[in-house]
């Protein structure tokens, strides 16, 4: 999936002929000359996913939500915030905010506990919100714990709703 970060990606995405791009978090920072270390803020973050979306007629693109930018209540305003700027899903993920770049070492993930408390409430805000948002859970466990921990991880996120697990480096 081709990432896009400001509008006129998007609109290279779209004409190269691509069928869905994803708003990379990566590069929404390094456009502003900052590493990806959740230093955007979430209206930031939301204002990106506008100009994006208004720059794709029919491409339908996925949002970097980070870690959902706090608790589940703020997972929940998240998924609201990117579904009314036109983001047709969004990616969060179980790391300890502030998060890392996936390919960088340091990084930290939550416990079972609150990676699920995240999804369900991202699953809870698009059920309540009657929002047309695809949920994609992702899992860094993998660089932390273990395969399998990742594995479990990303069966729960199924089990409680999420429409797509990410496993964020499956190999050491």
């Amino acid at each position: 999936m081709p990432c896009c970060f400001d509008g006129l990606s998007a609109k290279l995405i779209e004409r190269a002929g691509f069928d869905v791009a994803f708003m990379t978090g990566f590069g929404v920072s390094a456009v502003h000359g900052l590493p990806d270390t959740q230093l955007l803020s979430f209206g930031e973050m939301v204002r990106s996913a506008s100009t994006v979306c208004e720059s794709l007629r029919n491409v339908p693109c996925i949002g970097d939500g980070d870690t959902g930018y706090g608790n589940a209540i703020n997972v929940k305003r998240t998924v609201r915030a990117y579904a009314q700027a036109g983001m047709a899903g969004i990616m969060l993920e179980d790391q300890v905010a502030p998060k890392r770049c996936g390919h960088t070492a340091g990084k930290a993930v939550v416990t079972r506990e609150e990676a699920f408390a995240r999804v369900r409430a991202a699953v809870d805000a698009r059920t309540e919100g009657q929002l047309d948002i695809v949920i994609m859970a992702r899992t860094d466990a993998r660089g932390t714990h273990s395969l399998d921990e990742a594995i479990a991880r990303c069966n729960e996120f199924a089990r409680l709703g999420a429409d797509i697990t990410f496993l964020e480096a499956p190999q050491p």
